[in-house]
């Protein structure tokens, strides 16, 4: 059974490839001299919630691997083409695990993107409840998105067990 209702994978991809884009546009500016990142509107954006405070991330989740930008890129690139030809090669997966693998994809490029033409990912969203890392559009992407193929996969695993009457 083909899955053909709503939009397709790979406009998901560019809707969340595009937000991040944007957003960090929005959000930041950079001087001639590769000044300081700046926020708009400086401070919070919903009082205690939520605030923008740009960064500069040169590692991945948690500034991790920080000083091996191209190995950071060749990976995510090599990780993103195999999500993508897998998605391509499965189109008879469950729509769930299709959207959040497409979600990774966007936002998994919106972040490569960065890193090929900064040498660094730009970070501004900053929760103010709780102590968490500073992270951007295409991370919550990539977030929900492996949530949605978790979900997605468990689905169908419980389906086909139910089919195969386990």
């Amino acid at each position: 059974m083909r899955y053909r209702r709503g939009c397709r994978g790979w406009q998901l991809a560019a809707l969340a490839f595009i937000l991040d884009r944007a957003t960090k546009l929005w959000v930041t500016r950079r001087s001639a001299g590769g000044g300081p990142l700046e926020c708009p509107a400086p401070g919070e954006i919903i009082p205690g919630l939520v605030a923008c405070r740009p960064v500069r991330n040169t590692g991945m989740a948690f500034s991790l691997l920080s000083n091996h930008p191209w190995l950071l890129s060749a990976v995510t690139a090599l990780a993103l083409a195999g999500i993508a030809a897998w998605l391509i090669a499965r189109p008879d997966e469950h729509p769930l695990t299709r959207a959040g693998f497409w979600l990774i994809v966007g936002g998994g490029l919106g972040n490569l993107a960065d890193r090929l033409a900064l040498g660094y990912v730009i970070d501004f969203i900053k929760l103010e409840f709780v102590r968490f890392a500073i992270f951007n559009v295409a991370d919550i992407a990539v977030c929900v998105g492996a949530g949605l193929a978790l979900i997605g996969l468990m689905g169908a695993e419980r389906g086909k067990e139910r089919r195969d009457g386990g």
